[in-house]
């Protein structure tokens, strides 16, 4: 059974997943919060393994309060809500620790599959919205302390697995990444398992964020150029 909360600070937004959530044999939601303090304050109370949170809200955003969950050194998963155009702050929840981010107005089955997906411990980003994400927002958000200072850490990769991670980090599936390297896309989940293994990453979206927080990639044009690690 996985365990949801959600949060958000519209009430019919709430009930709308919770019934959604609820009909599901192997989910259930197991609190609603209205803002990130409620939220962090219902998780000393509550055990879950998923936070469905939106982005914009009152007293404590969802970045901020996803900053905080995944201090707490749990194994907590959060899934980020947005409206994506408006919203200028996704990029800064996925450095937070969100394992993924979710339109609003996606469809049920689109909720449900993220849920699972961030739950058994995969990512929820689309390549191709990883390149709009990427194009849109990395340049304008600055790093946080000691985010460069972690480019040696590239050291533990060899030239392959640096070549993989600049092509997830551009965006790039791992269709076409194998398509690109000539090998099968079973040897790309292989080098990206290993690529997570060594710098001590969560998942895909942490393994973008890392690419463009050591400066291994930079945004530019449409991400569909060819990499140059």
């Amino acid at each position: 059974m996985i365990r949801v909360i959600l949060v958000d600070d519209q009430e019919l937004v709430r009930v709308g997943f919770q019934m959604v959530l609820d009909s599901q044999s192997d989910m259930r939601v197991v609190g609603e919060a209205g803002d990130g303090i409620e939220a962090l304050e219902l998780l000393e109370r509550v055990e879950a393994d998923v936070v469905v949170i939106d982005v914009r809200m009152p007293r404590m955003d969802g970045v901020e309060a996803a900053r905080r969950i995944r201090s707490m050194g749990n194994q907590l998963r959060v899934l980020i809500l947005t409206t994506f155009d408006l919203d200028e702050y996704v990029y800064a929840a996925l450095r937070a620790g969100a394992s993924g981010f979710l339109l609003k107005d996606a469809p049920p089955t689109a909720l449900l599959s993220a849920i699972r997906s961030v739950h058994s411990g995969d990512a929820v980003v689309a390549p191709s919205a990883t390149r709009r994400l990427l194009d849109r927002f990395a340049d304008r958000l600055p790093a946080d302390d000691g985010g460069p200072a972690r480019h040696e850490s590239l050291d533990v990769l060899t030239s392959r697995e640096r070549e993989v991670l600049v092509l997830v980090a551009r965006g790039w599936s791992n269709t076409e990444i194998a398509d690109r390297l000539y090998v099968s896309e079973t040897t790309v989940k292989t080098h990206l398992r290993r690529i997570l293994t060594k710098l001590d990453l969560r998942d895909r979206v942490q393994a973008v964020v890392f690419a463009f927080d050591t400066g291994l990639v930079e945004t530019r044009g449409d991400g569909q150029d060819a990499p140059t690690p």
